[in-house]
């Protein structure tokens, strides 16, 4: 019993080449573009940080009002919860932001860490916090 054609095997092979010409194109014009992502720190709905994260230095800190709560920029260009005093820790296991509308918040604290960047569709709100 034969169960792959001389065309069928013509047709699985297109369509692999395909999605391999797709992948490279897509990789291609991905890094092509350089796009700013910016890290944003909110505290009780206000915004009390924002860098860039690709021309920001290494460093932990915290902002005024909780230092208990402690951020950290790593060489990597990315941004973590690394301390908090809340009984959960939600947002220390979030993990590492780089990419842009990434987020990590901390309910106890009232404290939102989230990633944006230059190119995203200012059309409407993007994030509403009451």
């Amino acid at each position: 019993m034969k169960f792959l054609g001389k065309t069928d095997g013509i047709i699985i092979a297109a369509i692999f080449a395909l999605a391999l010409i797709f992948w490279l194109m897509d990789g291609f014009f991905l890094t092509g573009r350089q796009e700013k992502v910016y890290a944003e720190i909110y505290y009780d709905n206000q915004l009390v940080f924002r860098t860039e994260l690709s021309s920001a230095e290494e460093q932990k800190f915290s902002v005024p009002g909780k230092p208990n709560v402690v951020f950290e920029i790593f060489a990597d260009k990315s941004i973590a919860f690394v301390q908090s005093d809340c009984p959960d820790k939600v947002c220390i296991h979030m993990g590492r932001l780089n990419k842009p509308n990434q987020f990590a918040a901390c309910l106890p604290n009232k404290m939102m860490l989230k990633t944006v960047s230059t190119t995203e569709n200012d059309d409407g709100p993007d994030l509403i916090i009451k």
